[in-house]
């Protein structure tokens, strides 16, 4: 409802600190720039930029019946992912109109994540419980965990040098998972900005000491952080 309060990410007290200007989205308080959107689009084109977007839904399914329910409710084939593999898919109703549009990670032989929009995070939710039988659980993780997206055609000589794995050899819509600066991190290439890029789940707890390391590490290269207006200006660029 328009009354209810803003949401804030992890990384709120970080985006004051940053001085972002922070706008409601989907229900959260968040930083829609830093300080030019063109200056960080230019970034995320030229070099590198970071955003924080975990207000994203992340939601685990898994159990002997996950690749049966999965296959059946979304549009993209999972039974023929690998453990490591991504896909985009759409979530469907029984008309077959769009409940949402994910992209769906195979992160074991019977367990998947679903990371969703974070406005749709509730409704579906509510649709995979009504969908799911009992060989399947669900979790709804959202709010432990933080999500970055480091975007950018540098993006990946900024990232390997933190990591304890060779997160540069990740092939597009493939993910690994390993440390990041010291902090366990699931890390996947999927650049959903248009350019080549990787998105990092963690813990929330450690989402703002991951984004500072990146910042630093990411300075000499050009990146800067980046906001929604910024994320939008380069899908449309990418028509996305």
């Amino acid at each position: 409802m328009s009354g209810d309060p803003l949401r804030r990410t992890p990384l709120h007290a970080l985006h004051r600190r940053l001085g972002a200007r922070l706008v409601p989205f989907a229900g959260f308080e968040m930083p829609v720039q830093y300080r030019s959107i063109l200056e960080e689009h230019a970034a995320v084109r030229n070099a590198a930029g970071l955003f924080d977007v975990s207000h994203m839904g992340q939601l685990h399914v898994a159990g002997p019946g996950a690749v049966a329910s999965i296959e059946r409710l979304l549009t993209c084939p999972v039974a023929s992912l690998r453990p490591g593999q991504v896909r985009y898919g759409l979530l469907c109703n029984e008309a077959g109109g769009v409940v949402d549009d994910v992209t769906v990670y195979r992160t074991a032989a019977d367990a998947f994540l679903l990371c969703v929009n974070a406005s749709n995070t509730e409704k579906d939710w509510r649709w995979l419980v009504r969908h799911t039988g009992a060989d399947v659980a669900l979790n709804d993780r959202s709010d432990e965990t933080a999500l970055l997206a480091l975007q950018g055609p540098a993006a990946a000589a900024i990232l390997a040098p933190l990591c304890d794995f060779d997160a540069g050899a990740l092939r597009r819509f493939r993910f690994a998972e390993g440390r990041v600066a010291g902090c366990r991190t699931l890390v996947s290439r999927t650049g959903y900005t248009g350019a080549d890029g990787f998105e990092l789940y963690l813990a929330a707890g450690e989402g703002e000491t991951l984004f500072d390391a990146l910042l630093e590490a990411g300075r000499p290269h050009g990146l800067v952080p980046a906001g929604l207006g910024a994320r939008d200006t380069l899908r449309l660029e990418a028509a996305l």
